[in-house]
């Protein structure tokens, strides 16, 4: 049936009036209209063969960390709600969720690498800093490990503040990451360009203007085993 547009551009303000009434510190996935991202839903892009497993039973993607690559959702999304819980499986472990990724990004990885276009909301273990200043003896005030927010590539975002000293990251404001052995829950909204992420129930960064704002989800392997469970998303109007 075919929707007029005044009752589709209603429709979608009841569902948006709905989801912004829902308290996004409570939300795990398990409310109406989620539905779980399992084997089927991924795509492997430049990975070997073990680099990535599944358990649907349990809800759990398991990632080696090596090579380093991705895999991609098997179809693009616009505006979207995403929860996951996460968990690195040795301290200094790096990771990280790319949205809006294109498909011309994707297509150019034919060796190990990650794309070079999208908005990435970074996964670090807290050690990582230390473990960076000391391999390579620079600096690690560029970036945090507690939920970073930033384009990567061909990709804009106008961050929200704090900034990273480039001016390019949205930095966390509060240190709300667990360490490596402990689950972590991330909420991810993205709506019409704009992208907010909660760490374990606190709102903590993102921006807006995104470009691209539609394409592919990817899970990053970055050289450091790491688990991925209960991943969900709701699709927004």
């Amino acid at each position: 049936m075919r929707r007029t547009a005044p009752l589709a551009a209603l429709i979608a303000v009841i569902h948006a009036s709905a989801c912004a009434a829902e308290p996004a510190a409570t939300i795990t996935g398990s409310e109406p209209g989620w539905i779980p991202l399992l084997e089927a839903d991924f795509t492997d892009v430049n990975g070997a063969e073990d680099t990535w497993s599944f358990d649907d039973a349990a809800k759990v993607i398991s990632c080696s960390g090596n090579p380093v690559g991705v895999i991609r959702s098997a179809k693009e999304y616009g505006n979207f709600e995403l929860t996951v819980g996460w968990m690195h499986e040795k301290e200094s472990g790096n990771s990280g969720i790319f949205v809006w990724t294109s498909k011309a990004a994707l297509d150019a990885l034919t060796k190990p690498g990650l794309p070079g276009e999208g908005i990435e909301v970074q996964i670090l273990d807290p050690g990582f800093k230390a473990s960076y200043e000391k391999s390579s003896g620079k600096p690690s005030n560029w970036f945090t490990c507690h939920g970073d927010v930033f384009p990567v590539g061909k990709a804009k975002m106008t961050p929200y503040p704090p900034l990273s000293p480039d001016g390019v990251r949205s930095f966390p404001t509060a240190e709300n990451t667990k360490p490596h052995g402990e689950w972590n829950h991330y909420y991810i909204r993205a709506i019409n360009g704009e992208i907010r992420l909660w760490v374990n129930g606190v709102e903590l960064s993102g921006g807006k203007d995104c470009q691209p704002s539609k394409g592919f989800l990817c899970l990053e392997s970055e050289g450091s085993p790491i688990k991925f469970r209960n991943l969900r998303i709701r699709e927004l109007p």
